[in-house]
């Protein structure tokens, strides 16, 4: 299984359903809630290589993007076979 990381915020419906969306397909991830963490988002932001808005997923170590990225790939057949 692929290693998922996601830095959310706490209150972002966005964040929300591209968490449900790993939690539906049963995905074991590392959440970083970031939520008033301006050390962690500058983190993320040097991860992303520039994009500070959230959610941001990496599938092993690779930036996938945010929630809308994340759908794309899964209407597209492909988020599976990145999770192994």
């Amino acid at each position: 299984m692929a290693k998922v990381e996601i830095y959310y915020w706490t209150t972002c419906p966005f964040c929300v359903k591209a968490r449900g969306l790993l939690e539906k397909k049963g995905v074991d991830y590392t959440g970083y809630n970031i939520t008033g963490d301006d050390a962690a988002r500058t983190k993320m932001i040097e991860r992303t290589g520039g994009p500070k808005t959230v959610p941001q997923i990496f599938i092993d170590g690779k930036h996938i993007g945010g929630c809308d990225d994340l759908h794309a790939l899964d209407a597209k057949g492909e988020l599976d076979a990145l999770l192994g």
